[in-house]
C-alpha cells in the first residue's frame, strides 16, 4: 500500500501535467513565455507547476497564493517522504 502511495506522488502529478497539456495548450500557453519552466516544474516541482497553471491564466490575487503554499508543500512532502521513511533502514555503526 505505501509503494501505491509513493507511486501515485511522483506519478500522479506528472501524468497529470502531460494530460492537461495536450488537452489544454492555450491556458499553458498563458501561464509560461517559455517551454523551460513547465519542463523544469515537470522533473522538479510537478505540484507547485499544477497549481501555477490552475490559478495563473486569472492572475494571482488573494487566496491563489493559498494554492501555490499548497502546491509547494505538496512537492516538499513528496521529496521528503523517502528521507523519513528511510531513517530506519541505515546501518548504525
Amino acid at each position: 500500500m505505501c509503494c501505491m502511495v509513493a507511486a501515485l506522488f511522483a506519478f500522479g502529478p506528472r501524468a497529470a501535467i502531460l494530460v492537461w497539456w495536450l488537452v489544454d495548450q492555450i491556458r499553458w500557453n498563458q501561464a509560461f513565455d517559455t517551454f523551460l519552466w513547465p519542463l523544469a516544474g515537470f522533473l522538479v516541482a510537478p505540484w507547485t507547476t499544477l497549481m501555477w497553471v490552475l490559478v495563473f491564466p486569472a492572475g494571482i490575487t488573494g487566496f491563489d497564493y493559498v494554492w501555490l503554499i499548497i502546491g509547494i508543500g505538496m512537492d516538499v512532502i513528496s521529496w521528503s517522504g523517502g528521507a523519513y521513511s528511510g531513517r530506519n533502514r541505515m546501518a548504525t555503526a
